[in-house]
């Protein structure tokens, strides 16, 4: 490796890689306490954009260190525990009503809510000079994340996207194995995802229903056109919708993803291609289906094909078969590196006790079944949404066969070896299962996570800049977004980066860029 390289990817990576810090910290230097930052032992004054379910999560783990302010929650059945454990902080229902009145009390703000009012709330929080952190994925469509990665810069603010594997060891360590060369250039990547709980593959909208009155729908709606009001939204199934979500792309390839956009430092693609597709629909995401995205390139890396695999379930006729590893179990188990010396312990900001431990939908494998166009009839559920929301499908039985990629991960084909990671990144191994018992790790490149929330809140304070701040999860935000669009447009769109336009399809350009409800619009 030449110190070109380790340049390249300080370049790419920022903070990623280790740097210093004043001796007083960061928060101690006056130029940035005049731009809003604290010293690291002043708490932050924290407010939160989504009270339940993910949201709520993030509110909870911010409080660990910081002071709760403000909470704001369009439904105040969904976030209802977190409002009144919070008895102290102000109380709102709108997001601009909450920073008109609270601005000068909040520092940050945590946003965990439907896909597609990310980038609205977003950048109303950075345009008043509040840091941010966002949950995965950042946007819906790649023209909102072109635009978040801009107005971080602009308004000099703290920001972090909620894909909480980038911040594990076994992501990092993936991307070192990779780098060292133990697998050689890697020209082919495949990345799963298993079965969402959200409906898929809809012919039709579901009938109109009274709103609760624990519910403001228009503020729900946001920068939404009006539609009627349906139970079947809300508070979790909006995600199967292409208006309102981003299917199992934002739900968890924005995660299985992650050691692929790291070690490979993927920028932007020169095309997208939907190869396969089950469960067509105009309205939601499709049953299943087979991505591929090719990016040129990138410095001494070869240009990459990275396919996307959509719900794969065992028995699938097009399941990816891993050359040459027939007989292996593809995905390795989660916080595998103990055997290699390297610590697992939990805490760290991740969701659901130690790092890489599987929750909700993802780790169910609860999969979608073929639609025939009436909305699918739900179960109640402990699912991904949480207590009593509706979960659609039913679980597959048994695990998946050798040889075969399912379930949540990547594989990287290399020219000297193949490399497999599991669930948000938290587990890493070589293949065959030989090769991997026998590798020594390769020395540490890339600096340690305290854990997800705290890396945030140390960039709050004037500390190094966090690992998914948008400058480097906003790119990786626009060409998921892009595979998205594959799935409601056929054939190979070539994908034009600097202009953010498909040079061959008018129809795939109506979805760059979201329709605002008048009023609504969105400008730095």
């Amino acid at each position: 490796m030449s110190i070109n390289d380790v340049s390249r990817r300080h370049f790419f990576f920022g903070s990623l890689l280790a740097g210093a810090v004043p001796a007083a910290g960061f928060g101690s230097v006056p130029s940035l306490r005049a731009l809003g930052y604290k010293p690291f032992y002043d708490k932050l004054n924290v407010a939160a954009v989504g009270c339940g379910g993910q949201g709520g999560q993030d509110l909870n783990e911010a409080a660990k260190t910081e002071n709760i302010v403000a909470l704001c929650d369009v439904d105040i059945a969904r976030g209802a525990a977190n409002l009144k454990k919070y008895e102290k902080a102000a109380k709102y229902k709108d997001f601009r009503v909450m920073l008109e009145k609270e601005g000068k009390n909040i520092d940050a703000v945590t946003i965990g809510i439907p896909d597609f009012m990310h980038a609205t709330v977003a950048l109303a929080c950075m345009q008043q000079g509040k840091h941010v952190y966002l949950e995965k994925p950042l946007t819906r469509t790649p023209w909102e994340a072109r635009l978040l990665k801009d107005a971080a810069v602009k308004y000099k603010v703290a920001t972090q996207m909620g894909n909480q594997g980038f911040s594990h060891e076994c992501n990092r360590v993936a991307a070192e194995i990779v780098w060292s060369g133990a697998i050689g250039d890697v020209t082919e990547a495949h990345i799963s995802v298993t079965p969402g709980t959200h409906p898929v593959g809809l012919k039709e909208l579901p009938p109109e229903e009274s709103v609760p009155d624990t519910l403001d729908w228009n503020l729900w709606l946001g920068q939404a056109s009006m539609r009627p009001f349906s139970s079947y939204y809300v508070p979790y199934n909006w995600r199967g919708f292409y208006d309102f979500g981003t299917g199992q792309i934002g739900n968890w390839a924005t995660h299985t993803a992650g050691p692929v956009q790291t070690a490979l430092m993927l920028g932007a693609p020169t095309s997208v291609e939907c190869v396969s597709i089950d469960g067509h629909s105009n309205l939601t995401f499709p049953n299943r289906g087979t991505i591929r995205i090719d990016f040129p390139q990138r410095g001494s890396m070869p240009a990459v094909k990275v396919f996307y695999h959509d719900s794969p379930r065992p028995g699938d006729p097009d399941l990816f078969r891993v050359p040459g590893m027939e007989n292996e179990v593809i995905l390795p188990p989660v916080n595998n590196l103990s055997d290699k010396g390297r610590p697992m312990g939990g805490g760290g900001g991740f969701r659901g006790g130690a790092p890489g431990g599987n929750r909700g939908g993802g780790g169910r494998n609860a999969p979608s079944p073929e639609n025939t166009g009436a909305p699918q009839t739900a179960r109640p559920a402990q699912g991904a949404g949480g207590a009593g929301v509706r979960v659609f499908g039913t679980r597959p039985s048994g695990g998946a066969p050798p040889g075969v990629l399912t379930g949540n991960g990547s594989v990287f084909i290399g020219t000297k070896g193949i490399m497999a990671t599991s669930s948000r990144g938290e587990g890493v191994h070589l293949l065959p299962a030989s090769r991997w018992k026998e590798y020594t790790l390769p020395p540490q490149l890339l600096s340690r996570s305290p854990g997800h929330m705290l890396d945030w809140i140390r960039a709050c304070k004037g500390g190094e800049s966090s690992c998914s701040d948008f400058a480097i999860t906003a790119p990786y935000a626009e060409w998921l977004a892009l595979a998205a669009i594959s799935l409601r447009v056929p054939g190979k769109l070539d994908w034009d980066s600097k202009n953010q336009r498909f040079t061959n399809s008018a129809e795939a350009n109506k979805y760059v860029k979201p329709a605002f409800r008048k009023g609504w619009e969105l400008k730095l």
